[in-house]
C-alpha cells in the first residue's frame, strides 16, 4: 500500500478548531483525539471492536471483576440497534421483566437506538437504589414497554444445581474464572446422585472465558477431540483447541443442553462442541451468534482498545457468528408460559431423556 495521506484529517481538525461553536464549553484537544480513535474503530463495522476513553475503560474494568452498581444485563449492538443479550439471573433487570432480545429504544427518555453498548452501560449504571427507566421494543408487542429498574449491587451468579423428575440439572449463568471448578463440583454431585440423566441449562448465559468452556467440554469428550477452532484471518495459522480428555462419563449418560437467544459466546462453544460430537441433545431456540474473540489492549495507561482478534468455529467448521446454533429440538417459550410459571423447554428435555 502507498502511504496514507493525513492531510484531509488535519484540514478537518483545523476547520473544527476555527469554526465550531460548542453549546457547552470548549472540547479539549485530547477529547477530540479520543473521538477520532473511536471513529477509527467504528469504521471497521464490528460492534465488538471499540475504543474506550478513560471513563469507559474504568467501567469495563469493573465489569470484568464482576461487582458493580447496575441492573444486571448483558447488552450488545445487533443490526445497528442496542439489544439485550440476556438479563443475568435474579438481578434487578431479570426481576423487572427484561427479556433476551429486547431492543432498548430509550434510556431515561434519551433515544438510545444508535448508542454503542459502552455508552448505554454508562447511562444505565448508577448509584445503587436509584431508578433507571428503559423503553424497550419487544417482539410480538406493538407498543413500547416502559420498564423501570432499580439499580442494585450486581454480583454475577455462576451456577445452581437441582434434581427434578429424576433428572440432574446444572444451570450455568456465566463462564468466569471460577466456573470450571464450580462445574466440576456440580458434576461430582451428579455422579453421586442416583440418576444418569443430566441437563446443562445455558439459557440466558452470555458467555465469558473460552478456556472455561473448553475445560467443561473436556468432561464429556475423549482427549484430542476438537472443541473449538480459532481463526485469526487470512494467512494466519488456525489454533485448534482440543479436549483435555477428563471424559469421565460412559455411554449410558443421557444428556441434554438448553439454549436460547440469550446463550452467547462461551455458551455456544460448549453447546456446539457437545452437539456436534453427539454427546448431548440441544433443546430450545437458536442461540445469539457471537462467534468472535476479543483482546483488550491498553493504548495509554487509562484508555484501551477492545479488538476482535479471532473468529471461532465449531468442531465441524461452522461459524456461528451469522446465525447462532440451531437446536436439535426446537421448543419456543411464550409469554403465557412465563406468566404461568411453566417451562416447556425444560419439560421437553426431561421428556427426551426419559424416553
Amino acid at each position: 500500500d502507498g502511504k496514507i495521506d493525513f492531510t484531509p484529517f488535519w484540514t478537518a481538525w483545523n476547520v473544527l478548531n476555527e469554526k465550531y461553536v460548542s453549546p457547552n464549553g470548549k472540547i479539549s484537544d485530547q477529547e477530540k483525539v479520543w473521538g477520532a480513535i473511536q471513529g477509527l474503530a467504528s469504521s471497521l463495522g464490528d460492534p465488538y471492536t471499540v475504543f474506550m476513553p478513560p471513563e469507559d475503560a474504568e467501567i469495563f474494568a469493573e465489569d470484568i471483576k464482576g461487582n458493580f452498581g447496575g441492573v444486571g444485563m448483558e447488552i450488545s449492538v445487533r443490526n445497528g440497534i442496542l439489544t439485550v443479550i440476556a438479563p443475568l439471573k435474579n438481578t434487578p433487570a431479570d426481576k423487572a421483566g427484561i427479556k433476551a432480545g429486547d431492543q432498548i429504544v430509550k434510556i431515561d427518555d434519551e433515544i438510545s437506538t444508535d448508542f454503542s453498548s459502552d455508552k448505554a452501560i454508562k447511562l444505565i449504571r448508577g448509584e445503587v437504589g436509584t431508578p433507571v427507566k428503559l423503553s424497550v421494543a419487544r417482539e410480538g408487542e406493538s407498543d413500547l414497554l416502559e420498564i423501570t429498574v432499580i439499580r442494585g449491587n450486581i454480583e454475577i451468579p455462576t451456577i445452581k444445581t437441582e434434581i427434578k423428575d429424576g433428572v440432574f440439572i446444572i444451570s450455568l449463568y456465566s463462564f468466569s474464572a471460577v466456573s470450571p471448578g464450580l462445574f466440576q463440583n456440580a458434576l461430582r454431585e451428579f455422579s453421586e446422585s442416583d440418576t444418569n440423566k443430566l441437563i446443562v441449562d445455558l439459557r440466558g448465559n452470555p458467555g465469558g472465558y473460552m478456556e472455561a468452556a473448553i475445560d467443561m467440554a473436556s468432561w464429556f469428550l475423549p482427549a484430542g477431540k476438537i472443541v473449538v477452532t480459532e481463526n485469526f484471518g487470512e494467512g494466519e495459522e488456525e489454533k485448534i483447541h482440543r479436549s483435555k480428555g477428563y471424559d469421565v462419563f460412559n455411554n449410558n449418560l443421557k444428556f441434554a443442553i438448553l439454549i436460547d437467544a440469550g446463550s452467547a459466546s462461551a455458551s455456544e462453544i460448549l453447546a456446539g462442541a457437545l452437539q456436534e460430537h453427539e454427546v448431548a441433545t440441544v433443546v430450545g431456540t437458536t442461540s445469539f451468534g457471537k462467534g468472535s474473540v476479543q483482546e483488550l489492549i491498553n493504548i495509554t495507561s487509562d484508555t484501551s482498545l477492545k479488538v476482535t482478534v479471532a473468529r471461532w468455529f465449531t468442531p465441524n467448521g461452522t461459524s456461528i457468528s451469522k446465525s447462532g446454533l440451531t437446536p436439535d429440538v426446537e421448543v419456543k417459550i411464550t409469554r403465557e408460559d412465563i406468566e404461568m410459571g411453566v417451562d416447556p423447554q425444560l419439560e421437553k428435555a426431561i421428556e427426551i431423556l426419559s424416553e
